[in-house]
């Protein structure tokens, strides 16, 4: 089994900054990917950025440029720093890690970003 626990989001302006943390413990070492997703008010969850244990990252297109998905292996932490935010960031934020037999998910952090 895998935890993961997200910390961070809040309340910010637009083009202001956010940090979310993930927060991996248990069997770890099966994990191959990390991911985050988000999920707006009547909307569906989607997919926002992903880093593989490889050290390659992805980006939707929606969130290239402004945000940035790093890992601290030491840690055991996955981070997402959000820079340049939109009010159309406004989201519950998600982590997620797969293993080759399982997807596991931390709870979410509300991210708002309004004036």
């Amino acid at each position: 089994q895998v935890q993961l626990v997200v910390s961070g989001g809040g309340l910010v302006q637009p083009g202001g900054s956010l940090r979310l943390s993930c927060a991996a413990s248990g069997s770890i070492s099966r994990i191959t990917v990390v991911g985050w997703y988000r999920q707006a008010p009547g909307k569906q969850r989607e997919w926002v950025a992903n880093v593989w244990t490889s050290g390659t990252k992805s980006y939707a297109d929606s969130v290239k440029g402004r945000f940035t998905i790093s890992r601290d292996s030491a840690k055991n932490t996955v981070y997402l720093q959000m820079d340049t935010l939109k009010p159309e960031d406004t989201a519950v934020y998600y982590c997620s890690a797969q293993s080759p037999l399982n997807s596991y998910w931390g709870q979410g952090a509300q991210v708002t970003v309004s004036s």
